[in-house]
């Protein structure tokens, strides 16, 4: 097929690269979607800009997990119809480049809304029952401690959930906090008419009364270079010296040196992090981490960005990703949700659905 080719093309001839084959492996589910439709991705592993830019050039479709794709990758794909993302978040890939180039950039929105919302949930109420602190000591036997520590936590019922952003997670993590009780704040970027506000009977304000009223505080925001270290020394100040702050969103929305001298100075009771800044999850090589300050606290609850696994979010990704990528390649557009650069140009035309 020639790069002026327009229109569909024939599946089974398409070289469709799937990138991070390793670290994420294809799982039955995704070998079985693939299936469907006659598509063998080729799988690749690797973080190597010269390397990418091999790999993608010639191919017709790219899959990726958490593989980063700067400018000068996306510029090697020469032939490039779709990036499908295996996953919600694209801060690791140069949308504007590749809108520059006609390439969509597709995304499955919608996977682990529930759990991220559960997954935020289970760490706010960890830390608020103090459950690391319990079951060391605990395992140590020091009963009398850890009846005493527990004497600080607190009733949920009366007390304030904040949520930064008010996306289908933050909606989900509000249905949750109003079964135990709470009341729930949230931020928006932009007015528009909403009805689930007043369903969820969420009150709407800005970032520094969100932060000053909350008594836990939880992101919903996307990394973009105004969410970058959102959360920086100044506004984590404004926070309750009891509060609780959990982040399953992107790592760079907190400035994490920050958050651990409030922590050390006791400005802050805890945090829960499913996400980092520094700290590399995405890298064996780095695994487990060592020197931290983040590592090795009572006072945090770590996981390794894991708050969107399960069975069903697995299965509801795989089935996205792949349609997004055969729309794209049988010449539809796909699902406008599943659009990340909805303004892009295509290389080639596209009808819709």
């Amino acid at each position: 097929m020639s790069n002026s080719e327009p229109g569909p093309v024939s599946l089974a001839e398409c070289r469709i690269v799937r990138l991070n084959a390793e670290l994420f492996p294809p799982s039955q589910e995704e070998r079985e979607a693939c299936g469907r439709f006659g598509i063998e991705p080729v799988p690749v592993e690797s973080e190597s800009v010269a390397e990418l830019q091999q790999v993608v050039a010639g191919a017709d479709a790219v899959f990726a997990v958490s593989v980063k794709l700067p400018a000068e990758v996306i510029a090697a794909m020469d032939r490039c119809r779709v990036i499908s993302r295996m996953g919600a978040g694209t801060d690791r890939i140069d949308v504007q480049e590749a809108t520059r180039r006609g390439i969509l950039v597709t995304n499955v929105p919608d996977f682990c809304v529930e759990e991220q919302a559960d997954h935020a949930m289970a760490m706010l109420l960890a830390l608020e029952r103090q459950l690391k602190r319990m079951d060391h000591d605990t395992a140590a036997g020091h009963w009398t401690g850890s009846r005493k520590v527990s004497g600080r936590n607190h009733r949920l019922p009366g007390r304030t959930l904040g949520l930064v952003g008010f996306g289908r997670s933050a909606k989900a993590m509000a249905r949750r906090a109003r079964g135990f009780g709470l009341r729930v704040l949230a931020t928006r970027r932009r007015e528009v008419d909403d009805p689930e506000v007043a369903e969820l009977e969420v009150e709407l304000v800005g970032l520094e009364e969100l932060l000053v009223r909350s008594d836990y505080v939880s992101l919903h925001l996307p990394l973009t270079a105004e969410t970058r270290h959102l959360l920086d020394a100044q506004a984590l100040s404004r926070m309750k010296p009891d509060a609780i702050l959990i982040n399953t969103s992107r790592g760079a929305i907190v400035d994490e040196e920050a958050l651990v001298t409030a922590l050390d100075e006791n400005r802050l009771r805890g945090a829960g992090l499913d996400v980092f800044e520094r700290i590399n999850v995405h890298d064996p090589d780095e695994v487990p981490p060592t020197g931290d300050p983040l590592l090795g606290r009572d006072d945090i609850v770590l996981t390794p960005h894991v708050a969107a696994f399960s069975v069903e979010s697995r299965r509801d990704v795989v089935e996205g990703s792949v349609t997004n990528l055969v729309d794209v390649l049988q010449g539809r557009w796909p699902t406008g949700e599943n659009i990340v650069n909805s303004a892009v140009t295509p290389r080639w035309p596209l009808v819709e659905r």
